[in-house]
């Protein structure tokens, strides 16, 4: 009888919305007071470089009530590393790349969070933490990569290669990670193709991540024709280019960049691994083959170095802002919701990936 009222209790609050189970609260002001100025300036230091100080007054009321909500709501805020300067070091308690966030959602104790990031992050978040409620900012922020593949093409593919393990990028939505063996992200999976000890292996969707990652293994990559809507639009003609302008400059690429692109790089790897990689070396000049805001966010970190900028931006990343972080913590929205039997599937594919090498 207690088991039951228990279960009817859980069925219950899955069914309220956000706004319900913690309630609305007043939009809080801003002001750029003294108190607020006071209270974000260590912050600016940290955007200084992106941001001007005369803009800083219309920035700093909403890091001010961000970061004073965040704690009266017990949320934390993940942030991917293609998020602008302003939410990455203002307001995000814990950044990095899919792998690292997927990794990090795992330890959260705290009863919400907030994804600064593209959809399938937040349903990643989700699968990881089903107990707790996770928002997006933006329910619009989706993949160009994402979107080229649902769970019916995988069912497709494990029938027209049966017994080839199924490795899905970690860019993928629930209903694709459902369908496949184990998740991989750009930072492991070179590991995770060769972890199944097998001579074939699909990895799936983004077709240039599966070419890099072939030319790394003795398998045979299977792929999918998906690609990333920012990191497809880079030529080697245009890298070219800018080496000839000035070979001194470091070539750092995206593994989600085309061969030819990686091929001419001097470092390709994951966004974590290209951030690693200029704070070891300090190249006096980079230019990162990637999205744009993160040589933006890895500024503050290394100023001796110079970074030429590409600037493809991602449309869906930029999707998401303060104003929006706010409304969202102010509102409880969006909220997002993953069917419970799908997700305990896609959930075994993610937890595989986040416990293949810790």
């Amino acid at each position: 009888m207690t088991t039951n009222a228990a279960a009817i209790r859980a069925v219950s609050h899955a069914g309220k919305s956000a706004a319900e189970r913690f309630g609305v609260v007043d939009m809080p002001s801003l002001d750029f007071t003294p108190e607020v100025a006071r209270e974000t300036e260590h912050l600016y230091e940290r955007v200084s470089h992106h941001i001007p100080r005369i803009e800083w007054p219309v920035y700093a009321p909403y890091v001010a009530a961000i970061n004073r909500l965040k704690k009266q709501r017990n949320a934390v805020i993940l942030a991917h590393n293609y998020q602008t300067p302003d939410i990455f070091h203002c307001v995000a308690d814990i950044v990095g790349d899919s792998l690292q966030l997927a990794r990090e959602a795992t330890k959260v104790d705290a009863e919400i969070i907030v994804q600064c990031g593209v959809h399938f992050m937040a349903e990643t978040s989700k699968l990881l933490n089903p107990h707790k409620t996770v928002l997006i900012p933006d329910m619009k922020a989706g993949c160009s990569l994402a979107e080229s593949i649902t769970g019916a093409d995988v069912r497709l593919l494990r029938e027209t290669y049966p017994g080839v393990p199924i490795v899905t990028y970690v860019n993928t939505s629930a209903d694709v990670k459902a369908e496949s063996d184990i998740c991989c992200t750009s930072a492991n999976a070179v590991e995770v193709v060769e972890s199944f000890g097998t001579d074939r292996v699909l990895c799936i969707p983004d077709e240039f991540l599966a070419q890099n990652v072939a030319a790394q293994t003795h398998v045979k990559i299977l792929t999918w024709k998906g690609h990333c809507e920012v990191h497809e639009r880079f030529t080697a003609k245009e890298l070219v280019a800018y080496r000839e302008a000035d070979p001194s400059i470091q070539i750092i690429a995206h593994p989600e960049c085309p061969p030819e692109v990686v091929a001419i790089a001097d470092f390709a790897g994951s966004t974590s691994g290209m951030i690693d990689y200029v704070k070891k070396n300090r190249p006096p000049k980079v230019l990162l083959v990637t999205e744009c805001s993160m040589a933006s966010n890895i500024e503050a970190d290394v100023p001796d170095v110079e970074f030429l900028k590409p600037c493809n931006l991602c449309p869906h990343m930029k999707r998401i802002t303060l104003p929006k972080i706010l409304e969202s913590l102010v509102f409880m929205r969006e909220e997002i919701h993953v069917d419970p039997a799908l997700a305990a599937r896609a959930r075994m594919a993610v937890e595989r990936m986040v416990n293949l090498k810790n």
